[in-house]
């Protein structure tokens, strides 16, 4: 007796299509998986067997082989149960022998009661470009699946369900997508922020053009206040973003029924004592780390000196390359890496270097030891540097509200809406490549000087050249400018001025 299933699997943050060949002859009893199933795939053996029993179902006493193709690549996890007990009915004709277009992941409990399974969403869009029409998924999972377009998803509780569905005898309801507009989250407020306008113009711009940003201040000037509220005022995703976000946090096993999709940017924000694989992804089937969590959004790194010096390191390529590649045994997957990156510390050890009240006892060799930990190229790659001062006094008992972040939000709209029009897609000025710098940011005569002056007076590197225009060119586009002016350059260049080497 043979049958054969349609299922999928998951590689980095794809879905790849699996078929479930299950083939049951006379012998001596056995229940063998092959197919380069790790021990998770392996385990289903008793999983689908006590759940056969305990449904009413004769599990008989011959020899069962299954085969999990294409089988020169590597299986892992515990969806595979529900195909192969499928399969298994279908092969003793308790049920008829499943279409083709129809599919079928889930784990078992020993009952037969589906539970969640990570990848819902990438396995459900691989099996949207597979052809398949119907797929059968654990409930919880189901909401997320549905995110899927060109295919029915059904919500499995259980086996019995399920069995009573595929006979025609009880029919199911296909799932529905996530209503977007129900999934609020709450994201405090730049109106609560007292002072700091050099800040806040700052992140705007950093919002505005999807730049990277360092934010420098004694403790308690609101550095990580105001980073937590930088998801306020970034553009809402495009249904292409949120897939890719959502495919992401799917495969990290961080969705649920109650957040099937990721429909805001995310915000991430590592403790300093994380590891380099956390940030960049690892384990010995590879999951995605912080660094890829935070794709269309926000990576916080605070206390960014006190991070360890090679998990710092992990973050130059990814943010040059937009994607990060974690090589193990077992595989070598891609997962992308598309973040904002904004980090924020002290300007000494102490954290009161430059404080108007004399408090820092730190001499100039300390405050290069503390900045040293920072490398260069990592610098080199930070768009945006600011101060943040210590209020005063009269700005901390003002009651009067700060501009709120829905009006610095439809400032950032209207330049990301340029931005559209001048790539043709979601990408942002931060990502312009060598052509898009040639035509979009040239520069007049007196552009060239101003630009001139800098490069030498501030020893910048042809990295920091090209920032400082993506950073003109935003601040251009916030003012609704077609050209770069001078003032717009400036304002670039100073947010490249900061002091780090204590000689202030």
């Amino acid at each position: 007796m043979f049958s054969q299933v349609n299922s999928f699997g998951v590689s980095g943050v794809g879905g790849f299509p699996v078929a479930v060949e299950l083939y049951i002859t006379n012998g001596m009893p056995a229940f063998d998986i092959v197919g380069l199933p790790d021990t998770a795939v392996k385990e289903s053996r008793e999983r689908v067997r006590a759940a056969i029993r305990n449904n009413g179902f004769r599990f008989n006493a011959s020899r069962i082989t299954v085969n999990l193709a294409p089988a020169d690549r590597k299986k892992a996890g515990t969806l595979y149960d529900l195909p192969i007990l499928v399969a298994y009915l279908a092969a003793t004709q308790e049920i008829r022998q499943p279409g083709k277009d129809t599919a079928f992941l889930g784990e078992l409990s020993l009952t037969g009661e589906l539970r969640p399974v990570p990848g819902a969403l990438p396995m459900a869009l691989a099996a949207e470009k597979a052809g398949i029409k119907e797929l059968y998924v654990p409930a919880e999972n189901a909401s997320e699946a549905a995110f899927a377009e060109g295919l029915a998803v059904y919500p499995v509780e259980n086996v019995m369900q399920l069995v009573r569905h595929l006979r025609g005898e009880e029919r199911l309801s296909p799932a529905e997508a996530p209503d977007l507009n129900a999934m609020q989250v709450s994201v405090p407020d730049f109106a609560d922020v007292k002072g700091q306008e050099n800040v806040k113009r700052a992140l705007e711009i950093a919002a505005a053009g999807g730049h990277n940003i360092l934010i420098v201040g004694p403790p308690g000037a609101g550095k990580s206040m105001m980073a937590k509220r930088l998801p306020g005022i970034l553009p809402d995703m495009s249904r292409e973003e949120i897939i890719q976000t959502t495919e992401i946090h799917s495969v990290a096993g961080l969705t649920n029924r109650q957040h099937p999709v990721i429909a805001h940017r995310p915000f991430r924000s590592p403790h300093h004592s994380v590891s380099a694989a956390g940030l960049a992804g690892g384990g010995t089937v590879p999951r995605p780390g912080e660094i890829s969590l935070a794709h269309n959004g926000v990576l916080f790194l605070d206390e960014l000196p006190e991070f360890r010096m090679d998990a710092l390191e992990v973050l130059r390529q990814p943010l040059e390359d937009g994607a990060v590649t974690v090589s193990r045994v077992a595989a070598s997957v891609s997962f992308p890496s598309r973040f904002m990156l904004v980090c924020a510390m002290n300007p000494c050890k102490c954290g009161w270097y430059g404080h108007p009240s004399g408090r820092c006892r730190c001499t100039p060799q300390e405050v290069r030891r503390y900045h040293s930990r920072i490398s260069g190229p990592l610098l080199d790659r930070i768009d945006l540097i600011v101060e943040v001062p210590a209020l005063d006094y009269e700005e901390l008992k003002r009651r009067k509200p700060a501009e709120p972040s829905a009006a610095i939000k439809a400032r950032v709209d209207a330049a990301r809406a340029i931005q559209r029009r001048r790539f043709g897609g979601e990408r942002s000025n931060a990502h312009m490549d060598t052509k898009d710098l040639r035509q979009y940011c040239a520069l007049d005569a007196e552009g060239d000087r101003l630009m001139k002056d800098a490069f030498q007076a501030l020893g910048l590197s042809a990295r920091s050249y090209d920032r400082i225009l993506r950073v003109a060119r935003t601040i251009a586009d916030l003012a609704g400018s077609e050209s770069i002016g001078q003032e717009h350059l400036a304002e670039a260049i100073q947010y490249r001025s900061y002091d780090f080497h204590g000689n202030e």
